[in-house]
């Protein structure tokens, strides 16, 4: 599975910001660093406990589910299973937060962006092993996709956004320049669940919108932790997660306060994400795959595998 790029406008400007693609412990693990966040405060993220982040609030929900290790087929802990009312705070925070958030100047939003990479760096360990735990990839490489996942963050928040003068004389003067959208919805897939929401996270709130992650079902552990810990570096409304099934998509997608869909998923469910999108107008970002092969062993009951 090798990583690939996409181009996601995130910004009014005529070019867009670049979006980059993509040992078992069954209750989680303890982080072993302390980070120092807003303000000074430091705060040991812990690995047992899943929660939605709505507007920097660890919040919960009347009905939770859990993922699989797929290593073990032992049960991952409980995680938040979101509704339309979920959806609508997150969304509202998000908004209040924006033109805030778009005032702070982007040598700023991009030294938060870099503080926040180094916090997660020094988490590796831990979000390695929840990677591995939920995603099922060996260990080396859940190192790895955090690595990228950092570089990434530094990467972006170091990319110019230069005013540019198209026309200037007598009558009129015309300047390009890059001005921030809105609220943003990133649609997360389960193969890079901390490669490709940083790929997201970073030119977002880099251009000064602020960004709703949703992971996939499969795959919610890290990127709920992911914006735990960034509850340290920005303000509420600013990065916010919410975990739910397989009917939460639809309602960020057809949300009428969402002005920028970025999705990585398959093609059929991209069909759809347009399609949702389009009685809004939102902006929509896809990267879209599904045409990968896939090896079958000897051993398995395909007849048996298949309804379930």
């Amino acid at each position: 599975m090798s990583p690939t790029a996409t181009t996601d406008a995130l910004t009014n400007g005529t070019n867009g910001v670049n979006e980059v693609n993509g040992v078992n412990r069954v209750n989680g693990v303890n982080g072993v660093n302390g980070v120092n966040g807003v303000n000074g405060h430091s705060h040991k993220l812990q690995f047992e406990k899943y929660n939605n982040i709505i507007n920097n609030e660890l919040t919960a929900t009347a009905k939770t589910r859990h993922n699989i290790n797929p290593a073990t087929t032992q049960p991952n802990p409980e995680v938040p299973v979101s509704t339309q009312d979920d959806v609508d705070k997150a969304v509202a925070a998000a908004r209040a937060a924006f033109k805030p958030w778009a005032k702070v100047p982007v040598e700023e939003r991009g030294q938060k962006l870099r503080d926040y990479a180094d916090a997660i760096e020094s988490y590796t360990d831990d979000f390695a092993m929840l990677l591995t735990l939920e995603q099922g990839k060996p260990l080396a490489q859940s190192v790895q996709e955090i690595g990228m996942a950092t570089t990434w963050l530094r990467t972006f928040s170091t990319m110019k956004l230069p005013e540019e003068i198209v026309e200037d004389n007598e009558d009129r003067q015309v300047i390009n320049r890059y001005t921030p959208l809105g609220v943003a919805c990133g649609i997360v897939p389960w193969n890079f669940p901390i490669l490709l929401a940083m790929g997201k996270v970073a030119p977002a709130l880099y251009t000064g919108n602020t960004l709703i992650i949703k992971p996939s079902p499969y795959t919610p552990y890290c990127d709920l932790k992911l914006v735990e810990l960034g509850m340290q570096f920005f303000p509420p409304g600013v990065l916010q997660a919410l975990s739910g099934e397989e009917d939460l998509g639809p309602m960020f997608t057809t949300h009428p306060d969402i002005d920028k869909i970025s999705f990585t998923g398959s093609s059929a469910t991209g069909k759809k994400v347009m399609a949702a999108a389009a009685p809004t107008l939102k902006r929509v970002t896809l990267e879209l795959g599904g045409n990968d092969p896939a090896i079958i062993c000897e051993d398995v009951d395909i007849e048996k595998i298949i309804p379930s």
